[in-house]
């Protein structure tokens, strides 16, 4: 008898607004849907917003509320109107600051020469996990894709990686298969609009993820032996 390996890339959804879009994100397959309270993003929702839609999700996908330094009352209100939320801070947070609020949550790396990943990580132990994206002006990685070779190796780090910026079907897979990461994060790269969600595209972008999933695990099938 032989042991299998099944390599599965989480996906995450960021930045709906709109129901159709909501329902579009987990049809094509996504494990997670993030939904931005930060108020000058064109993918902006109000926490009142945020829960309507995400009483649209069905069980065991899970609703992610992005906060960019966000004052306690704005986080309050966004996890009376998400409850069972996991929380993404995408700003200046400090760990503390992160842990205030008592709830799981993805602490966001904006990737650049210099930074050490690794400490990052160390600072940010409570975390579920780090999402790396592009170093931009502002907050958020606008749709670019950094160096991943500036990641470490698979497995180095203390916590999950979430791969994000500028992903689409186009290059995730490449992503999926160089990275390994835990999930990969996209928004943008299923857009026909700013905030306004692809169902094609979403479908395409989960399709690649499989597709890399099902090659890194072939890959790490063991070598079967003949009997004796």
């Amino acid at each position: 008898m032989s042991s299998e390996f099944v390599h599965r890339t989480r996906i995450k959804v960021c930045g709906l607004t709109r129901e159709a879009d909501v329902d579009a994100a987990v049809e094509a397959g996504a494990d997670a849907i993030g939904f931005v309270l930060y108020d000058k993003s064109p993918r902006h929702v109000s926490a009142e917003r945020a829960g309507v839609l995400a009483r649209r999700l069905p069980p065991f996908v899970t609703p992610v509320v992005l906060l960019v330094n966000a004052d306690a009352d704005l986080r309050q209100r966004a996890l009376d109107a998400v409850p069972d939320a996991l929380l993404q801070f995408h700003g200046d947070e400090t760990a503390a600051e992160c842990a205030a609020a008592s709830r799981p949550y993805l602490r966001a790396a904006r990737m650049a020469p210099g930074l050490d990943l690794a400490d990052f990580a160390r600072q940010f132990a409570g975390a579920q996990a780090l999402l790396v994206d592009a170093h931009v002006e502002g907050y958020g990685g606008g749709g670019q894709v950094f160096d991943w070779a500036l990641l470490p190796q698979p497995g180095q780090l203390p916590l999950p990686l979430v791969l994000s910026g500028g992903l689409h079907a186009g290059n995730v897979g490449e992503g999926v298969r160089r990275v390994r990461p835990w999930a990969v994060d996209v928004s943008s790269g299923v857009e026909a609009g700013k905030g306004l969600k692809d169902a094609a595209l979403l479908r395409a972008f989960c399709r690649a993820v499989r597709l890399a999933d099902a090659e890194v695990s072939s890959l790490a099938q063991p070598l079967l032996t003949p009997a004796a």
